[in-house]
């Protein structure tokens, strides 16, 4: 009888948990981070969370067409510099630990308010800017790399901060989020035609990199941090698209590229080896993976089941051309590109970027299970 409890209860739980996935954040108030009583969140990375620092930056890059609508246009009824329809899974995250939601660097006055800030810039690279021009790397022209958003987080806490003690004290009660980060270092070389074994090649560097960041945010104060992997890119409509050819041995069971998706594993791998040994040098210090490789499938592998539509499911909404709505130089934003009629229905946003409900469901897996890793007294 004991036995049967047991199973009975253990049963109950993975359903309720499990149930607590497929209810979208927009129709409950269930906040599950505000367990952890943080007070702020400080987040660097690249266009998977920036919420506003690059369009600050546009006297830089006046027509970038993630500036314009119909970026924007399901949540904020405007652009934000968000590269999605709606929220980013940054966004959820906030949401999920009672925080308003970041605002970018750049917005000082927005920033002096408190509740964390948010670092990260489109288009930015884990790697500095000179270990990439040695690669042979085109940089934008509003080039950031992790090594200057750290730069910019020590310049906001010496600000904001009367002393040592007080930082120390204020950033018990803080989540920092390193990354996601490396992306844009693939990425970059990934549209110029460079192999995949050329890109495995700087990997390591890459996750060096990621690994010296999350040392200087516990050099800086941070108690709870988490560190997010890559995505499955052979999934993502801009590869499909680059990508694209008629062996059929390049694909998995769901029509991803093998390769593309092994380089993010390999990336992904090296990653979490790195936060292991960073656990062993920083023992005082909570560091915990952030799996963005299984939320985004676990997400693909559902998509019927969460109400997406199973035939468009490596379409872009915003985007025109071939069999994945996407065309490189036809991306969305641009006029006269086009947008589906249901954002809901498509994971992928504009090829590259995933829409508001993707992030919703992804980030709510994120949190799922990251939450019993954090620690945090109930």
């Amino acid at each position: 009888m004991a036995i049967t409890k047991s199973v009975f209860s253990l049963l109950l739980f993975t359903l309720i948990a499990f149930s607590f996935l497929f209810v979208p954040h927009d129709c409950t108030d269930a906040k599950p981070l505000k367990v952890c009583k943080f007070d702020a969140i400080y987040n660097t990375g690249d266009s998977i969370s920036d919420t506003g620092n690059l369009i600050r930056m546009k006297t830089q890059n006046p027509d970038m067409p993630f500036f314009r609508l119909p970026y924007g246009q399901t949540y904020f009824k405007n652009a934000t510099g968000r590269c999605s329809n709606g929220l980013l899974m940054i966004d959820y995250i906030a949401k999920s630990a009672g925080i308003p939601f970041l605002s970018p660097f750049l917005d000082r006055d927005a920033v002096a308010r408190g509740h964390g800030v948010n670092f990260a810039v489109l288009d930015a690279t884990a790697l500095p800017m000179n270990v990439l021009t040695a690669n042979s790397i085109p940089l934008p022209l509003h080039f950031s790399s992790l090594s200057e958003q750290l730069d910019w987080m020590s310049t906001y806490f010496n600000d904001t901060f009367h002393n040592q003690d007080d930082r120390d004290e204020k950033l018990k009660k803080a989540l920092f989020m390193v990354g996601e980060m490396g992306g844009n270092d693939y990425n970059f070389l990934l549209l110029l035609g460079k192999t995949i074994e050329h890109i495995r090649d700087i990997v390591p560097e890459v996750v060096k990199t990621i690994k010296d960041a999350v040392t200087r945010v516990i050099g800086y104060g941070a108690v709870r941090v988490v560190v997010p992997g890559n995505f499955p890119i052979g999934c993502l409509p801009v590869y499909l698209t680059k990508y694209h050819t008629k062996n059929s041995a390049a694909y998995d069971d769901f029509h991803c590229l093998k390769g593309l998706n092994n380089l993010s594993i390999y990336h992904n791998d090296l990653l979490k080896q790195a936060i292991e040994d960073l656990r062993k040098e920083n023992p005082n210090a909570v560091i915990v993976y952030g799996d963005y490789y299984n939320a985004f499938q676990w997400v693909y592998q559902n998509a019927a089941n969460l109400g997406f539509d199973a035939c468009s499911v490596q379409k872009s909404c915003c985007g025109a051309g071939g069999a994945y709505d996407f065309t490189l130089g036809k991306t969305c934003g641009i006029p006269g590109v086009p947008v589906c009629s249901n954002p809901d229905e498509r994971i992928s946003w504009d090829g590259i970027h995933m829409t508001h409900k993707a992030n919703q469901y992804m980030a709510n897996w994120i949190i799922n299970d990251i939450l019993p890793k954090l620690n945090c007294k109930v």
